[in-house]
């Protein structure tokens, strides 16, 4: 996914909010929130520095604004790739990290925008704050979904998809930022290898329940502690 491209005011005219809204982002997204002054948002966007506060109380709104809007975006296209990925809740978490490593190979890459902005503020009430929380839960709850759905199919408790649900966002968030930092988009496939031993630890024992003569994993362990 790369960095929307800032508006070029030579282009056709559009609504002026939206302009904005874009150039902010774009900007943000590539220099941080500090680093961005309203001038060179409105600039960017080719409106009048009047129009700026027609459509935002000051420089927080408009922040928070685009951030909403960069969520929205960010989550239809990883829902939508993670979707194309495989026809099993199991294929389509682990193509969740081919999604990303093909978003960390891009040439605007610039890390999680929410996670960047998060940590450009201290306030947890603040407006800012509020937005990357709530992208984090958006994608925590699609994340929630396939694993619930891997786990029906894998005859595991709903309780371990939840807590797998948690440790796959972070699996997630680890590979964006090792790959910001490194710059190495195959920070992907790096927990794409974890998120697979993940999921092979969480699923109940592959061997034939009904069959007696298999014992249990637990069974199994305490015949080979005897013989320590």
């Amino acid at each position: 996914m790369s960095t929307p491209a800032i508006p070029n005011p030579a282009a056709p005219p559009a609504d002026a909010r939206e302009r904005l809204l874009e150039a902010a982002e774009a900007l943000i997204y590539a220099g941080g929130i500090h680093a961005t002054g309203v001038d060179a948002i409105v600039r960017a966007a080719g409106a009048a520095r009047k129009s700026f506060y027609t459509w935002f109380e000051s420089k927080d709104a408009l922040v928070a604004a685009a951030l909403s809007r960069r969520d929205e975006r960010w989550m239809r296209w990883f829902i939508a790739g993670t979707l194309a990925r495989g026809r099993t809740p199991q294929a389509r978490l682990i193509g969740m990290f081919d999604v990303l490593r093909e978003w960390f190979a891009s040439a605007g890459f610039h890390g999680c925008a929410f996670l960047n902005a998060a940590g450009e503020t201290a306030s947890p009430d603040d407006p800012v704050r509020v937005v990357a929380r709530d992208h984090k839960a958006r994608l925590l709850d699609f994340v929630r979904e396939q694993t619930h759905a891997w786990a029906r199919e894998a005859g595991v408790d709903s309780r371990v998809a939840s807590r797998v649900a948690r440790q796959w966002l972070i699996l997630i968030d680890g590979a964006i930022g090792v790959a910001l930092v490194s710059g190495e988009a195959d920070a992907a496939l790096d927990a794409r290898a974890a998120a697979r031993l993940l999921l092979e630890a969480s699923a109940p024992d592959s061997r034939n329940p009904t069959d007696s003569r298999a014992p249990s994993r637990r069974a199994a362990q305490r015949k080979e502690k005897d013989h320590e």
